[in-house]
């Protein structure tokens, strides 16, 4: 996996620690917990698509493109690090905003990730549910093409073979923090929504043997749906480093009982999760990706999935801007 003959811009604040959660663990009183902090990745309040942004970025600058475009949910924490990652490098920036909540609260349309895309200069074009937004992202593309400029898109979440290279170094970068500091996990857990994630690691943990479990806990699409789409992404990845066969159908795990009314929404678990994670490791989880993943991984703990004497790693994907964005459902003092 030679993963430098890909163009990449450095965007991100690598390595991101990778830290013992104590006070969770003994307060859960079943494995040994550890975390991730892929939310210190640094750009405009960190998160995971920075580490895909800096792939996808190249290859944009690469193809001599002069504005990004993408699209996403109305709080979503890939279209602010693709702002932020054009005003870094000089590109113009054009987000597509799908509401996926129906929440109409000021704070949710106007705070928190939609504040930091404006600041960071993007212009953003508003959708009401249940649209195709890949094709409203392309149409919008060729829009702009048509005008004369040089369009890069980009598609929801970073998710695609050039973006899921992103995950596939984190594996890399992961490996050689458990080396260094003589650690082994039983258990990886992480939240799983656009796919990129969860495939990009999964094809650099069957690349280096690491014989670590995957499990990613689903925040929008049904079990069967969401291996599928991880599995299919997985694959074409595979096919980009040249590295195919290594990533099994039976390798792909995803557990979806824990998106409650459904994505962007969350459920009392996941507020717990949030809860928890910041009273117990001073650690802020988003309300979307990491509150649910954190969600899964406590009932988990609670129903004896994964058991004492077991290590397990959380990665934390970021988003806690996102917070701001919640006001009208997070508990007050």
């Amino acid at each position: 996996m030679h993963l430098s003959r890909f163009p990449r811009v450095r965007l991100s604040h690598l390595p991101t620690p990778l830290e013992a959660m104590p006070r969770l663990t003994a307060l859960l009183g079943g494995p040994e917990l550890w975390i991730k902090r892929d939310d210190c990745t640094g750009l405009s309040t960190g998160g995971n698509k920075t580490r895909k942004l800096e792939f996808l970025m190249a290859e944009a600058l690469a193809q001599g493109a002069d504005m990004v475009l993408t699209q996403g949910a109305t709080q979503s924490n890939h279209a602010r690090q693709t702002a932020a990652a054009a005003a870094k490098l000089g590109l113009d920036c054009h987000i597509i905003l799908e509401d996926r909540t129906g929440y109409n609260e000021p704070n949710y349309r106007m705070n928190g990730n939609v504040l930091l895309d404006v600041l960071h200069g993007a212009t953003i074009e508003n959708r009401g549910p249940g649209l195709d937004m890949h094709a409203e992202l392309l149409a919008v593309t060729e829009t702009f093409r048509a005008k004369g400029r040089r369009p890069y898109a980009i598609p929801g979440g970073g998710s695609n073979p050039t973006g899921a290279l992103g995950y596939v170094n984190c594996a890399l970068e992961l490996l050689a923090q458990m080396v260094d500091r003589g650690l082994s996990f039983d258990h990886m857990v992480t939240a799983t929504g656009s796919a990129g994630t969860h495939a990009g690691l999964i094809v650099g943990l069957k690349a280096l043997n690491a014989q670590l479990p995957l499990l990613g806990i689903g925040v929008r699409a049904p079990k069967d749906k969401q291996e599928e789409n991880v599995f299919k992404l997985a694959q074409a990845t595979e096919e980009k480093l040249g590295t195919q066969g290594m990533v099994k159908r039976e390798d792909v795990v995803a557990n979806c009982d824990y998106i409650g009314q459904g994505y962007g929404i969350p459920a009392d678990s996941t507020l717990e999760a949030i809860d928890l994670f910041a009273r117990q490791e001073a650690i802020l989880l988003d309300p979307v990706y990491s509150g649910k993943g954190a969600a899964g991984l406590i009932d988990l703990i609670r129903k004896g999935h994964f058991k004492k004497g077991e290590r397990v790693v959380f990665l934390h994907t970021g988003g806690a801007i996102g917070l701001t964005g919640y006001t009208h459902v997070l508990p007050h003092a």
